[in-house]
């Protein structure tokens, strides 16, 4: 690896530590520094990495962290979350399990119309309020970054509010946040059997309302029967385009609509699920450098027994990201390394295959890899330290591993969350 010599004395130096910098090409390997037990940070960025007794001469002034032998790596990236919302969908689950179908719950009131609801009702400050134990959860576990989607909202003052409340949380909480607009995500009811009719509302004015007050930093969409077709998805896509936003989609998850094929063909960041992908869509993935982001908590939470095809993703070279999909309805997890266990338990994909993506991987699925995600000199220094012999133990066990200590930006969080 390439390290370079500060220009400055450091804020931060951190010796005696073992670096796996997931830089790119090293997916296999974990990127582990075998020529650097080092890092300085300067005005919040890796300034310097390399062997502690060849620290450049005149640098110096600033505190020093005995990291004493643990393992250093990037801030974990959850880059596909929905975990601003308001309400509870825990006694669905509980009907479900005592027999109610799906289509019961749903005459009741339930599902996903429920959370539209309480979302409606709830407000900026409230969404903000019920949200953030689910992001520290997440900070606890040494996430850094986070995207948070909006798609219960339905309709233009909720979903602004629920983007607002996205950018509150990273406003108050040591994590970047990057927002996502999800109006493509469901048709609410009282646009019942007129879908395109609800595709011109988000594409004229939801979407460019989000836009205008700056609260968007990609575009998604949610492709399938129950959702969107590709016709209308691409109308999303479009006007995401005319202004000038990035696009990513919820693809390939309960059937094969070709929504990856779009992404590919739209430049699109990302295509997320892809339990029923198929080859032509791998192949379009690949040669658009779009990464494929993978969510075994929903894969768990409703029982699906089609796996992404992980090999046919190996094959072609697409960069594989895991995330959470923090939500009430499919996925109720904040724990990303819950995720870690599950990709490798459920998914077959291995240590360092999961671990890259929610680092490397999962920053470019955010369109961030020139920022965060691997340990880079010039890359913004959030870093997690982790009292593990092995890396693969983060994803062998659960439960026993946090990280000892978290830097956001070169700052380190007090009490990690």
């Amino acid at each position: 690896m390439k390290h370079q010599g500060m220009q400055q004395a450091w804020d931060t130096l951190i010796v005696n530590a073992r670096l796996a910098t997931f830089a790119p090409g090293r997916t296999a390997d974990y990127g582990v520094a075998d020529d650097a037990d080092a890092l300085a940070i300067v005005q919040g960025r890796i300034a310097w990495i390399g062997r502690a007794a060849e620290l450049p001469a005149g640098s110096g002034v600033g505190a020093t962290f005995d990291a004493g032998g643990q393992w250093l790596t990037p801030g974990l990236v959850d880059c596909h979350t929905h975990l601003v919302y308001a309400g509870s969908r825990a006694r669905e689950f509980e009907l479900r399990l005592n027999g109610a179908s799906y289509e019961d719950i749903s005459r009741a009131g339930g599902g996903i119309v429920s959370t539209v609801r309480a979302t409606r009702a709830a407000g900026e400050a409230a969404l903000a309020d019920q949200s953030r134990p689910r992001l520290r959860a997440l900070m606890r576990e040494g996430v850094t970054t986070v995207e948070i989607k909006s798609g219960y909202g339905l309709e233009r003052n909720a979903e602004l509010a629920m983007l607002r409340a996205a950018r509150r949380l990273g406003e108050t909480e040591a994590v970047t946040v990057r927002t996502t607009f999800l109006g493509a995500h469901a048709l609410p009811s009282e646009y019942a059997g007129r879908a395109d009719a609800y595709i011109d509302a988000v594409c004229d004015d939801m979407l460019p309302a989000a836009a205008a007050a700056g609260l968007v930093d990609a575009v998604d969409a949610f492709c399938e029967n129950i959702g969107f077709d590709t016709a209308q998805v691409e109308r999303v896509f479009k006007a995401a385009a005319a202004l000038g936003l990035p696009v990513k989609l919820h693809a390939e998850q309960l059937s094969n609509l070709g929504g990856s094929e779009l992404v590919a063909r739209c430049g699109g960041l990302s295509s997320d699920h892809l339990e029923h992908l198929d080859e032509a869509g791998a192949r379009a993935l690949a040669a658009a450098g779009a990464v494929a982001v993978l969510l075994p908590g929903a894969y768990y939470f409703l029982r699906d027994t089609n796996t992404p095809p992980i090999d046919l993703l190996r094959k072609h070279g697409v960069a594989m990201a895991v995330a959470t999909d923090c939500n009430p309805g499919t996925s109720p997890f904040a724990s990303l390394l819950l995720m870690l266990n599950m990709a490798c338990t459920l998914f077959r994909m291995t240590p360092a295959e999961a671990l890259n993506g929610v680092t490397h991987a999962a920053a470019r699925a955010l369109g961030m890899a020139g920022e965060i995600g691997s340990l880079e000199v010039g890359k913004r220094a959030d870093l997690a330290l982790w009292q593990v012999a092995d890396l693969a133990e983060l994803c062998y066990s659960y439960g026993t591993h946090l990280p000892a200590r978290v830097w956001h930006g070169g700052i380190q969080r007090e009490s990690n969350g």
